[in-house]
């Protein structure tokens, strides 16, 4: 059994690098209502995540090119900007490394989860000049939205103020207001 999970993560390994675009179907454990789908495409740097979760549904970008994460949550009918911090964002491969496993395998869970707090209040419409920085891709997510810029903070107390987003048992993003 461990040769054919092996066999299972080095195909894996080599399918999200060769494959030009490859969508997966990923279902967080234990939980049928919450569902995603991640688009990479490799050639763009890219990986879109659709997160459907009723009220909480979210669209994440990783934009890898440009260097951002967006988030529009569509329960706040906002975009949440973040700059890719390596330190705590997987890259592109692993990302999709991961996907395989956890589309392939269904008992892989990565528990992985970033803190990010925003100002309330503090929200600025996209400028021209933010867009050039931001990239397109990010521009077509979050145009006409307020943009809330994210900080990364240690994880809260009562962690059930946050929002969730980001990718269903890879990589959880848990989006709070500053707490004052």
């Amino acid at each position: 059994m461990n040769g054919f999970a092996a066999v299972l993560v080095l195909l894996g390994v080599f399918w999200t690098q060769t494959s030009a675009l490859h969508t997966f179907h990923l279902q967080e454990p234990g939980n049928s209502y919450v569902t995603g789908t991640m688009t990479i495409q490799n050639e763009k740097n890219l990986c879109e995540v659709h997160v459907r979760s009723g009220l909480y549904s979210s669209v994440t970008i990783f934009d890898y090119l440009k260097g951002y994460i967006a988030t529009k949550l569509l329960s706040r009918n906002a975009c949440f900007i973040m700059k890719i911090d390596k330190d705590y964002i997987p890259k592109l491969e692993e990302i999709g490394r991961l996907a395989y496993e956890r589309e392939t395998m269904r008992s892989v869970y990565s528990p992985k989860n970033v803190w990010m707090q925003f100002q309330p209040g503090h929200s600025f419409f996209g400028r021209i000049k933010d867009w050039i920085v931001y990239g397109h891709n990010i521009e077509k997510l979050c145009a006409g939205l307020p943009l809330y810029e994210l900080v990364k903070t240690e994880p809260l107390v009562n962690g059930n103020v946050c929002a969730d987003a980001g990718i269903p048992s890879i990589l959880g993003i848990k989006i709070c207001e500053e707490q004052r």
